[in-house]
């Protein structure tokens, strides 16, 4: 048996001191743990892999949330739940963290080598694994640590070698010249993903290239003019009357003096511009398919770290943006600069270094999308095989871009990642592709390059299983995953590829639901930014408010898809429900008087609060369990707060006061029992949401078992369906209700006690009432009674209309005649409208007949209900104004 923490339950709810030692002590319970030998269905989610770059945000806490709040629920409904852990190397932005540190330093990696760098950011990878490790446990998510893996350990190393060898046998990596995304600031290659467009303040810059053979000019416009010092050609559109005389001329480049042909091709937009358009075919992937189609050079003016090179002549050594002035002043003072016209375009920047990204000519290695991606959509087609999209609209996202993906450039040119399993031999240049480095490895060179982060990030469902191994028994049990949590912001990224990676190499879906959340957002609904200054740190909330109050916040806080807006006001009123529940819990258990769970008897006379209590418990495990497995958290958030603060706190304990304060002996015991068993069912549902809490208090209810994390999931019980009881319940608290609003109407305190007649609509419900005098004389403080059927009422009375019955409290002297009739016909008003739409609604032919039974028969229980109360009042109106 575990040991348990100290259980003496304070005054006051401090959930600093409630959550301190919990983690571990569920840790050392191994309650995490999955259980492959129980025989119980599989469920099995992992971890979106965050990156060993520092600490962990708002947004990570809430995705893990809600990925805890589904294994802690399954494992409660009796799966083998495995929840598996990891973390992601995250190539460009760790090795950027790692050369910071060490330009700090005054050195380099070139000064360190690779080996040794490589050393260093093992360091660095696991300090911050430690530090992500202390906030899932300040979190409190229930991993499998046992089964914790990095993208870069032994197991998915080989998983990705697997995946690469056997994508280049099949001819879909191949290593090629292309143009790609270059970032002059880390120095590396970027996906066409990982560039994020930012509107830019520019200039078109209008300049004339002269005809060689001196019969005119062609004018041409340019964003980027200092790459026109790579200019190759110029086209123009084949059936452009204007120009057709001269596809095959010549031009001159200006400054250079270079002659570069004219050529025609269907790529050109004659209705753009001139129709005339400069061809740099290693500076921009459109002309580099021109420059194919009509053998242009391609001359590379721009050095990796975005200073123009030698083919840039007098301006080699500039900065890309320095020359790009210093050309513009050139061409003024040659006379060919025609004009300069402002222009605000769309300009790639680096999604990790914030530098713009050069177009860039470039040997790289790509996978063939084509193919994956046609694969990877053919299951889609399949209910059976289909990945689930929760919600459904963000299918079309995943299915647009993978209709329209283009090759994915994988090397990177860093050192910190997955070293390209790929040879060069040393004398005749040929290309060697394998697990292992070729036999005769002295004469082979190793490609320096690594893959890119999310080469290996895509496996992650597969290779955390142990594949390429199929008959791992982690794989065989745990594959394919059950649901997948992440942002839809990363769908691209990763959801994608994953997808595609797994119908590939396994042969099926990886997940069969993905559940799509938004991004977290300010109060005022901007993104949360350092810029902005705007962010929230998750771990100061908790020392401030506890993990429960963040994470039931976090859960709750928007529907599936939607962006979350934090406020620390919502987090606090969240602390308070959270109060409320200690404070019910203890007064609760106060009077338990020691009871252990073998002593619980549902079997007594339970009164009508009882029964009423437990048919709201029924219809609440119903609907949360309902909710939960459509993922409507927040949903699930308003059901649990609404019973909890409404039904349990402010009328069942109250009421519960009653037996509990009396001298009745079998009905103490019976209020008891009804107390610990819906505290008991009540704290388990609530348990994935607010864990630290929960435990705390269930480990002082009576119970079996050591924690709440293993104890079973409620299920509805038949035998706790009251239904009449519960309507007359809701009679009870409608009256009671009433009375005191009108009390506080005329400002009469409960203290003082008034008159009360009841006029009951027939004799069943009169019964009801008469049954029930202890409630109304406790909560509504009567100096006297009447309960009847078709009471009269007295004269200059406030009158209530509930379901079933009038109510009527004679305050003379303290109403005014003019002010009650004025009031009720407001109301009259509001019932007059009720019965208008719900009429409206049942004589809608198509309604009527197309909407479930049981809902056509609910809105003419309602219709009912508000013609009853319409006449009620009317009625009461027609009195008043006849004395």
């Amino acid at each position: 048996m575990t040991e348990q923490p100290n259980l003496t339950m304070p005054t006051k709810y401090d959930p600093q001191s409630i959550e301190a030692g919990r983690y571990e002590w569920w840790l050392k319970g191994k309650f995490f743990e999955a259980q492959p030998e129980s025989g119980k269905q599989p469920y099995s989610i992992v971890i979106p892999p965050p990156n060993v770059t520092g600490k962990l945000h708002l947004g990570h806490a809430w995705d893990t949330t809600l990925q805890d709040i589904l294994i802690r629920m399954k494992r409660m409904q009796g799966y083998d739940a495995l929840w598996l852990p990891g973390m992601d190397h995250a190539g460009i932005a760790t090795q950027a963290k790692v050369e910071e540190k060490l330009r700090e330093q005054g050195i380099s990696r070139y000064d360190l080598g690779r080996q040794k760098f490589l050393e260093k950011t093992w360091e660095w990878k696991e300090e911050y694994a430690g530090h992500i490790r202390e906030q899932w446990a300040k979190i409190g998510l229930a991993l499998d640590y046992t089964k914790e893996r990095f993208t870069l350990d032994e197991g998915l190393s080989d998983a990705v070698k697997e995946v690469f060898v056997s994508l280049y046998e099949k001819g879909l990596i191949y290593r090629g010249e292309r143009i790609i995304n270059w970032d002059p600031a880390a120095k590396t290659a970027l996906s066409d993903i990982e560039v994020i467009y930012k509107d830019v303040e520019g200039a078109f810059y209008h300049m004339n290239y002269p005809l060689a053979d001196g019969s005119g000019v062609l004018e041409v416009a340019t964003t980027r003019p200092e790459t026109m010092l790579g200019d190759s050609g110029v086209a123009v559109h084949p059936n452009d009357e204007r120009y057709k005389h001269l596809v095959g001329k010549t031009v001159i480049l200006p400054i250079v003096g270079r002659e570069i042909p004219i050529v025609a091709d269907d790529y050109v937009d004659m209705e753009f511009g001139t129709g005339v358009v400069k061809m740099t075919p290693a500076h921009d992937p459109n002309d580099f398919e021109v420059g194919n189609r009509h053998n242009l050079e391609r001359i590379l003016v721009m050095n990796e770290d975005g200073t123009m090179n030698e083919n840039a002549g007098k301006y080699q050594g500039m900065d890309r943006f320095e020359c790009r002035k210093q050309i513009v002043e050139d061409l003024k003072a040659a006379g060919v600069l025609i004009k300069v016209e402002p222009h605000t375009h769309s300009v790639g920047h680096s999604e990790r270094s914030g530098a713009v990204v050069e177009p860039y000519l470039s040997k790289q290695w790509f996978v063939k999308m084509q193919p994956l991606a046609e694969a990877a959509l053919n299951l889609q087609g399949n209910e059976e095989s289909k990945v689930n999209f929760v919600p459904s609209r963000f299918e079309n996202t995943y299915s647009r871009w993978m209709e329209n993906i283009r090759d994915w450039c994988i090397s990177r040119q860093l050192w910190w990642g997955h070293q390209i399993p790929a040879w060069y031999h040393n004398e005749t240049g040929e290309v060697y592709v394998g697990k292992e480095a070729p036999k005769d490895a002295e004469n082979w060179t190793q490609d320096e390059d690594v893959l890119d982060t999310w080469f290996s990030s895509a496996l992650w469902p597969f290779s955390t299983m142990g594949w390429p191994d199929e008959n791992n028994e982690l794989y065989k049990r745990y594959y394919p995953t059950s649901t997948l949590v992440t942002g839809y912001d990363i769908i691209f990224f990763w959801v994608s590829r994953m997808i595609f990676q797994g119908k590939e190499f396994t042969g099926e879906r990886p997940f069969k639901d993905v559940l799509i959340h938004g991004l977290v957002r300010d109060g005022e609904g901007r993104k949360m930014s350092k810029s902005l200054g705007n962010g929230v740190d998750p771990m100061e909330v908790i020392d401030q408010y506890g993990a429960d109050s963040l994470r039931y916040f976090l859960a709750t806080g928007s529907s599936p898809g939607q962006d979350l807006r934090y406020t620390t006001e919502k987090v606090e009123s969240i602390w308070n429900f959270a109060n409320k529940i200690w404070n019910a819990s203890r007064f609760a258990l106060m009077n338990m008087d020691g009871m252990k769970y073998e002593e619980i008897d549902l079997t007594g006379h339970l009164n009508v609060a009882d029964k009423w209590i437990l048919t709201r418990l029924n219809e609440t495990i119903e609907r949360v369990t309902n909710l939960a497995d459509r993922y409507e958290f927040g949903e699930v958030g308003r059901e649990l707060y609404n019973f909890i603060w409404d039904d349990f706190c402010s009328w069942y304990i109250e009421m519960a006061k009653l037996p509990l304060y009396g001298e009745d002996e079998a009905a103490k015991k019976t209020t008891r029992s009804v107390l610990a068993y819906v505290l008991d069912q009540t704290m388990r549902l609530l348990h994935p949401f607010m864990p630290f809490i929960t435990e705390e208090i269930w480990q002082h209810l009576p119970h079996e078992g050591e924690s709440i994390t293993v104890a079973a999931w409620p299920t509805v019980k038949e035998q706790f369906n009251f239904t009449q009881d519960a309507e007359s319940m809701k009679l009870l608290t409608d009256i009671i209700r009433s009375v005191r609003n009108i009390r506080a109407e005329v400002n009469t305190p409960m203290s003082k006690k008034v008159p009360l007649f009841i006029s009951a609509k027939d004799g069943e419900t009169a019964k009801v009432l008469e049954d029930n005098t202890a409630y109304i004389e406790k909560f509504c403080n009567p100096e006297t009674l009447s309960i009847g059927v078709a009471l009269e009422a007295p004269a200059q009375s406030m009158t209530a209309v509930v379901s079933g019955a009038e109510i009527y409290l004679p305050l003379a002297g303290l109403i005014n005649l003019d002010e009650e009739i004025a009031r009720l016909e407001k109301e009259l008003e509001k019932w007059a409208k009720e019965v208008k739409l719900v009429s409206g609604k049942l004589s809608n032919e198509k309604f009527v007949s197309k909407a479930p039974e049981a809902l056509v028969a609910k809105e003419r229980e309602k219709l009912a209900d508000y013609q009853e109360k319409y006449e009620a009042v009317e009625k009461r109106l027609a009195e008043l104004k006849n004395m």
